[in-house]
């Protein structure tokens, strides 16, 4: 069947039922996937829990670790993001998210390399280091971190996320997500609103991580806010950090490889940049129910 008729056929089966088309986008950041909306003119600023959470379902909707608007800019930025958990809740910033967000901007906004949002975390910047068909290279500034605070036999800190990183001798044997879900909702660990549990193996090339995510409840193949924790984390575990030195930490997760640089200056750790793969993998329609 033709597209142009396929859809227009689908448009006007919308109208006849209380239903709509949503045209979007399916990118991943190291295996990080996400449903991305462009929310320019505001109309998906009406979407419920149930509405996102059917977006990101792997088996009646789309598919993904969660789901971005890209929202226009309250002020002098190029646009602002707005992230949402699979559970359809709206949460706190995602790195990978933000890295993607950018991808996605400079491919429907305009093609400048650079690129200012604000995020519920504050200000960010984001570079487009590279471009090959599809496959991007992404550097997004974060926030500035304060010390990671030492929690049980972990480091508890936010990086725009609260997030609990443990040490372990071996990746590969821990049983993560029952291990996790403990760890989540221990309010000694991990506060009364618990955090994303990363498991983190120190080797000589870098860090091995494997994280749990809240509102997704299991293991994502990347986290970019974990991934910032466990680089940070590490320079305590290892040795206490040193007033301004700077830190390139590579890391290795599940789905790729990403590159933590931060400087530690005064107790702060700023100038901290996260840098990775943003990869447009498909885009589309769907029909979903209507905001009633």
């Amino acid at each position: 069947m033709n597209n142009f008729f396929y859809f227009g056929l689908m448009r006007t089966f919308a109208k006849i039922v209380p239903e709509m088309i949503i045209p979007f986008s399916k990118y991943h950041g190291a295996g990080n996937d996400f449903v991305l909306l462009d929310n320019s003119t505001g109309l998906f600023s009406a979407l419920t829990e149930k509405h996102i959470a059917f977006l990101c379902d792997r088996h009646f909707g789309i598919g993904a670790d969660g789901l971005m608007l890209l929202d226009p800019s309250a002020g002098n930025d190029d646009f602002a993001m707005r992230y949402y958990n699979s559970d359809g809740r709206e949460s706190v910033m995602c790195g990978n998210g933000g890295r993607c967000l950018a991808a996605f901007a400079h491919r429907i906004l305009t093609t400048k390399k650079t690129y200012t949002f604000h995020a519920v975390d504050g200000a960010h910047t984001a570079e487009i280091l590279s471009e090959n068909g599809n496959h991007y290279t992404v550097r997004l500034k974060m926030i500035d971190a304060k010390p990671a605070e030492r929690r049980g036999n972990g480091y508890l800190l936010d990086t725009g996320a609260p997030h609990f990183v443990r040490f372990i001798d071996d990746i590969n044997a821990v049983n993560l997500v029952p291990e996790a879900r403990i760890l989540r909702y221990d309010a000694t660990l991990t506060g009364s609103e618990g955090a994303n549990i990363n498991f983190v193996q120190l080797t000589p090339q870098g860090l091995l991580i494997r994280t749990y995510e809240r509102g997704i409840e299991g293991e994502t193949l990347a986290c970019g806010t974990g991934s910032v924790a466990a680089a940070i984390a590490a320079q305590y575990e290892q040795a206490a950090p040193i007033d301004g030195q700077h830190y390139h930490v590579p890391l290795q997760t599940r789905g790729g490889q990403l590159q933590v640089d931060f400087t530690y200056r005064q107790n702060i750790f700023t100038g901290v940049f996260l840098t990775g793969p943003a990869c447009r993998v498909f885009e589309g329609n769907i029909l979903i129910d209507n905001f009633r």
